[in-house]
This record gives structure tokens, C-alpha cells and sequence, in this order.
């Protein structure tokens, strides 16, 4: 994370050039194949409009590795913008437009787009009680990465050719002088009336042991879950522990999935429902050093996005290895309770389908006795048997907030981190 640069420092520096009087020295390239690589900066303005107050997120993503709910991507950098440099001494029941600058230094030749949120602070808004909610986004755990109900979101847009918004990209290819261009003027805009967030996270806990034979399917029940996310004093040396956010809901919300947008739901056998679900296989390596090793995918042992470049690989249902790495999923799907199943499939009055949320007290995961390498999710290849080891559960709402479990809420990594642990947030699916 970069701070926007100062622009008094950049005046101080020029001035001390032109002070010494002669010639700058001569720039030679170094050995060093990192500082020889050309770099540029994103920057723009962030724009916020609305009665909403907080600390502004904003997250730079690949374009070939988008977010949940379009793909997996984490983001490649980040940076925040504090409260007060936002919104200033402004009245808290001003709407707005609120500007502060941001930018993206050190960014490397790629594609990009700009997105983020405002991560609502609640407690200075009028009416505020004691329940109100600071802002809570820490970037370090996966368990407070990501936006919760009333944060607003935003993002640096373009308008298409007929007029409806669509992601800016950036499009940052060196010249032929080897340099790269600057992306200036890429603004982020918010909207509290557009883009609030309706939800929380999908927090959830699976009843059971785990144990799963790979040789036929299983049943498990998700239940949602409101958990806190506290440090541990006996670790921090602190007189009490500190909350540092609450995750999750009572209930689950789910929906009708209608991803080419023509009003029909998906799917043809059997309606898609949000959240999705992705069952993906743990590493196995171990690092005593860094409990916290045992919460990377296999083969993704940096916990980038990506997978490495060598690592495990399964034997295919058909043909030979390829040398390749493999993302071991689990083939799954996910069904509600009956009643809520027909919540979801009541029309409305004019016979149009409904895609608003219902809200449902389980989910039902069924595991197949099938996995699959997904290193191309276009074209997933069934492996000759399921891998022994440990897989996580993911839940991915449609808003593309997630929930994963195990977490660092673990019993076997939270205290390496100085958290609490929590004893619903260390379940794995177990193949042996």
C-alpha cells in the first residue's frame, strides 16, 4: 500500500535540483533485473456522493483475474484513504460530492481495473447507538478483507456504446522506448443510493466430522454464523480483548441465479441459487514457523491467486500427466430447505420471475464422488480419483462477498496471529 505521493516533496526535490547548478549525473542501467524493470502509477480521484461516512478502500485488479463474483482474483495492490481526508469537517448529513486524491505507484506493465468501498463508519452518522459499527477492514486476514452490510462500492467506469456503465480498463503497455505510460485521470466514483451493500458476509459452520470416503457423495448442512473477531490478551499483553469486527448474519440470503440477465433463471435441470459454493484441496505442507501455511490452496503456496509454477500433480481420469500443477475442486452442488425452495420459485403478480433474496435458516451441501484439475475452469479435467488431504468450503455470494472455512479464525492458527479462535471456523473436509 502507497500513500498518494506529496506533492510538496516533489517541489522540494526539483528545487534542489535546479539549486546545484549543473548537470544531473548520467543514468546507467543496474544489474539488478528488478530495478531495471519498467514501472508507472495509477491516479485519479475518488468521488463519493451520498450520507455515508468512512474510510475509502480502494483495490487494483487484474483484468485475467477478476474478483468473486466474476472470478477468484485477489487484488495485486491496494491502497486507503482515511475518513477524514474524504469527507473533511463536512456535516454528516451532507450528500456531497466529496473528492480526495488517491494513487497506485510501482504498478508493472498488465491490464488493470479500479474498484473499491467505503468502509462505513456508522458511529458518526446521526441517530448512531451503541451497537453502531467502526469501520473494520484489515487487509492482513481474509476474514476482514472484504466489504459488510453498508458499505458502498465503487468503481472506476467507462460508458459503453449503449450507454450503460461498464469497468474502465487500463491498458498499460510499454512504449517503444521501453518506458510506460501514466494512467492519470482514472476516477472512482461511490454512491450510497446505488451501490450499497444489502448484505453481510455469508459467515458460516458445517455440522459433522468431515470425513468424506471419495467414494460416494455426502450430505453436509451449513449453518449461518455471527462471529467475532477479538485479539487474544494472553498473546497482545493486553488488559482486555480488543473486538475488532463482527462477521455474518442469523440467516442466509438466497437467490436465483440469472447470469445472462434475459429474466430466466439458470440452469436446466435444476434451478442455481446464490451463494455459489467452491470445495477446493488444502496443501499438505506444513511450516511450524507459519501455522497459517495450512490455510493455502495446494499449489498455491503464496497465497497470490495463483497457482505456482511446480507443484502437486493427479493422476487423470483419461490419458497421461501433463507436467502441469493442479487446482483440485470437488464437484458439488448446493440446494436449500423445501420451503424455502418454493419461496424462491413463487412468481410475481405479472408472471415475471423474482430475483430478490429470501432469506433460508440452512444450506444443504452434497459433495459427488468426482474431482476435477480446474486450472482451466473453462475446461475442467476429471482426475482418475478423488485426492486424499484437506479442502475448504467457500461460499460466494452474488454480491461477491465470501466466506471461507477453515479461516484464521482456526483453532491451529489464530493463536499465531494473536487472534481468538473460534471453534466453528477450523472445519475441513477430510479425504483419506
Amino acid at each position: 500500500m502507497t500513500p498518494p505521493f506529496p506533492k510538496r516533496l516533489g517541489g522540494l526535490a526539483l528545487t534542489a535540483l535546479l539549486a546545484t547548478g549543473c548537470e544531473p549525473p548520467p543514468v546507467v542501467p543496474t544489474a539488478d533485473v528488478r530495478q531495471k524493470n519498467a514501472l508507472t502509477r495509477i491516479e485519479g480521484q475518488l468521488v463519493v456522493q451520498g450520507r455515508v461516512r468512512g474510510n475509502a478502500i480502494v483495490l487494483l485488479y487484474d483484468t485475467e483475474r477478476p474478483p468473486p463474483p466474476q472470478g477468484t482474483g485477489r487484488p495485486v495492490s491496494f491502497t486507503v484513504v482515511p475518513r477524514e481526508q474524504l469527507f473533511g469537517p463536512s456535516d454528516v448529513t451532507s450528500t456531497g460530492p466529496f473528492t480526495a486524491p488517491y494513487a497506485f505507484s510501482q504498478v508493472a506493465p498488465g491490464s488493470y481495473f479500479v474498484r473499491g468501498f467505503i468502509d462505513v463508519d456508522t458511529c458518526v452518522m446521526p441517530g448512531a447507538t451503541s451497537s453502531c459499527r467502526a469501520p473494520d477492514f484489515i487487509p492482513w486476514y481474509t476474514i476482514t478483507g472484504e466489504p459488510n452490510l453498508g458499505d458502498v462500492g465503487g468503481a472506476a467506469l467507462d460508458t459503453s456504446r449503449d450507454g450503460a456503465p461498464v469497468p474502465r480498463v487500463l491498458n498499460l503497455t510499454p512504449r517503444s522506448d521501453g518506458t510506460l505510460p501514466v494512467a492519470t485521470g482514472v476516477n472512482v466514483s461511490f454512491s450510497a443510493d446505488q451501490a450499497t451493500v444489502p448484505l453481510e458476509r455469508p459467515v458460516f459452520s458445517v455440522d459433522g466430522t468431515g470425513n468424506f470416503s471419495g467414494q460416494a457423495g455426502a450430505l453436509f448442512t451449513l449453518r449461518p454464523r455471527t462471529v467475532e473477531v477479538r485479539t487474544d490478551k494472553e498473546k497482545t499483553g493486553e488488559e482486555d480483548s480488543r473486538l475488532l469486527s463482527t462477521q455474518g448474519a442469523p440467516v442466509f440470503f438466497v437467490r436465483l441465479v440469472d447470469d445472462n440477465n434475459d429474466g430466466q433463471p439458470d440452469g436446466d435441470k435444476k434451478l442455481e441459487i446464490w451463494p455459489r459454493v467452491l470445495v477446493r484441496k488444502l496443501t499438505d505442507v506444513k511450516n511450524p514457523d507459519n501455522p497459517s501455511q495450512e490455510l493455502a490452496d495446494e499449489n498455491d503456496l503464496d497465497r497470490n491467486g495463483l497457482l505456482d509454477k511446480t507443484g502437486v500433480e493427479h493422476a487423470p481420469l483419461v490419458g497421461d500427466k501433463d507436467g502441469q500443477p493442479d487446482r483440485v475442486i470437488l464437484l458439488t452442488s448446493l440446494d436449500v430447505p423445501p420451503e424455502v425452495r418454493d419461496r424462491l420459485m413463487q412468481k410475481n403478480a405479472n408472471g415475471t420471475w423474482n430475483f430478490q433474496p429470501v432469506p433460508s435458516p440452512t444450506l444443504l451441501l452434497t459433495l459427488q464422488p468426482q474431482a476435477v484439475d480446474a486450472r482451466d475452469p473453462a475446461h475442467p479435467v476429471p482426475l482418475k480419483a478423488v485426492p486424499s488431504g484437506r479442502y475448504a468450503i467457500t461460499l460466494v455470494q452474488f454480491t461477491g462477498q465470501t466466506w471461507r472455512v477453515p479461516n484464521e479464525l482456526s483453532a491451529s492458527v489464530a493463536p499465531s496471529i494473536d487472534l481468538l479462535p473460534s471453534d466453528t471456523q477450523s472445519f475441513t473436509i477430510n479425504v483419506p
